[in-house]
This record gives structure tokens, sequence and C-alpha cells, in this order.
């Protein structure tokens, strides 16, 4: 299957990434290079991109989106959060861009057999990197009822979630779990039908927790956030694109935290901790516009939320 993934805020991204012609910048998520594609068209020869994705559907995808600007670019397969390492390894200094586009893509969603969608039966995976060795059947499988209750209230904010787990467990005692089209049917049956009729598809959150705790989306993104703003040259911009409310305020608090990291009692005189802010957080975030959430209705829950580097 042709990989297809629509990238959404892109014109504002591009924007606020403020690209230098001949600047090095690096796409944490790089998917189907739809934002990379369009940083590589502002680069000059000396400029630089480096692409790093899990997957390595969109590693194949990227690298022939890529290929009129080979020179340029360098793609490695790994996870954004091994960031820092990589450009050590490949002797790249400090950057004038980081890019992520957070979340699942299209093609994820698209691709029955990758397990990511509650629309269509196919075996359980949601794997981003179908050689990690734990998939969506090990966790609905193996983890406990305590275990996968907490996962999908915490990661689905799904407040039925003690109930769907303890269908989850009651089911799988008879015979294992195996594909979304089980799973998504006792979601169904552990919701109560009138809230069906007005809380959208009773599997989406529970899906959606059972992908991140399987990727460790939020860890990552908890874990490297700090070193990414390391890796900014002064002026440097870091610009992240969340899809829920669990990644945004992630990043928002660690924006705020590296802009004002003081932690001196508020009626200190003066500040003693010597803990300086590293940069200046957008206020507010970017949202999309009308228009690009009717063309693209996934483009809907998306904020951009930027931090440049002192």
């Amino acid at each position: 299957m042709e990989f297809s993934h629509v990238s959404v805020l892109l014109d504002e991204t591009i924007e606020a990434l403020r690209i230098k012609p001949d600047g090095i910048y690096v796409d944490g998520t790089l998917g189907g290079a739809g934002h990379s594609s369009e940083i590589c068209k502002r680069l000059s020869p000396k400029g630089r991109l480096i692409g790093i994705d899990r997957d390595e559907d969109a590693i194949a995808a990227a690298t022939e989106k890529l290929s009129a600007y080979s020179e340029q670019v360098t793609i490695v397969k790994d996870t954004y959060e091994h960031m820092p390492e990589i450009l050590t390894r490949l002797q790249v200094g400090p950057v004038d861009g980081i890019l992520l586009d957070l979340g699942v893509s299209s093609h994820q969603l698209d691709t029955p057999e990758r397990g990511f969608s509650y629309l269509t039966d196919a075996p359980l995976d949601m794997r981003m990197d179908r050689e990690d060795s734990v998939s969506a059947y090990h966790i609905v499988n193996e983890y406990s009822q305590s275990e996968l209750a907490h996962i999908i209230r915490e990661y689905g904010e799904d407040r039925f979630a003690n109930n769907i787990a303890k269908h989850i467990v009651e089911a799988r005692k008879k015979q294992p779990i195996e594909t979304t089209g089980q799973l998504s049917d006792l979601c169904r049956a552990a919701i109560p039908m009138k809230v069906q009729k007005t809380g959208g598809h009773p599997a989406k959150r529970t899906f959606q927790a059972i992908r991140i705790e399987c990727n460790r989306e939020l860890e990552q993104l908890e874990n490297t956030l700090d070193g990414m703003i390391d890796c900014l040259k002064p002026g440097g911009v870091l610009a992240v694109i969340t899809f829920h409310s669990l990644e945004d305020r992630i990043v928002k608090n660690n924006f705020k935290r590296n802009e004002n990291p003081c932690t001196c009692p508020p009626d200190f005189p003066v500040c003693v901790c010597g803990k300086e802010s590293k940069g200046k957080a957008l206020r507010k975030p970017i949202l999309p516009t009308e228009k690009e959430c009717e063309e693209n209705s996934r483009s809907k829950s998306a904020k951009l939320r930027t931090f440049t580097k002192k």
C-alpha cells in the first residue's frame, strides 16, 4: 500500500521553523516526509536535513520522496528519543530547527494489517516499529486487569476503563483476543448504549490508550524534550504538533519550565537557585484553519507549540 499522509499545519510549521537556506534541521517523526520535503525545498546545497522514524514503511516512502535531495538528507531508522545520540553519531553540532509531528499517521491507520484502527478487523498489532517485541496483542492478553484499567483511564481518558478492562479479562479467559474487531466489540459491550449514542465510537479511547502504551509515546515525549532543546543553536526552534490533551500538556508544561525554570519561593526578592531560562515559548498554540479542518478531519485536534532557544 502506498504511504499516504496529509501533513497537518504544514504552512504554519514551516513558517514557525524560519528555515535558513544553509541551516541544519531534524524531523524526528519523518513519516511520509510531507514537512521534510517542504524544508528541503528551502535549503541550499549547504543545508542539511536529518530525518528519523521507527516505521520501516515511512523510511521507504520518505527515502523515495526526498530522493531529489539525497545529498542534503540523512535518514535514520530509530526513535526521536535517541536524537542527541543520533546527532553525535552523525557528527552534527547544534541544529537550527527540530520538528515533531506526534501521533499515528494516516498510513498506519488506513493499513488494516497494522492493527491501529477500530474500523477494520485485523490482527492486534499497533507497533510503529514492527521489530519491537511488545504489541497490542501482548498488552491486551497479558496485562492484569488493574494495569489495563490504569492505561485506559490515564491514556484513553475513558471513564468506563474499569468495566472495559473487566470485559477484556473475562473474554480472554475463554480464548485469546487476537483481532481489532474482537477488542472493539468488547469495548462496545462495556459502555452503556445511551453513552455510545453521543460519545463517538466506543473503542476510540481504548485503542488510543493501548497504542500509546505499546509505543511508549508519552514516556518518550516526556524524556526527550529537554535534550532536544539542548540540541538547538541560539535562535533555533523546536516545533511540536500534538493531537490530544495528554501530549499537549506535556509539551506545554515542559516549554513553560524551560522558559521559567526558577524554583525559588515567590517571596524571594532575587533568584538564588541559579537556574536560567533556556528560551521562550509561544504563548498560545497555533491551531488549524477552518479550511484545513474541513479538508482533513484528522487535523481538528492538532496544536502546534514552539520553543525558541536563547
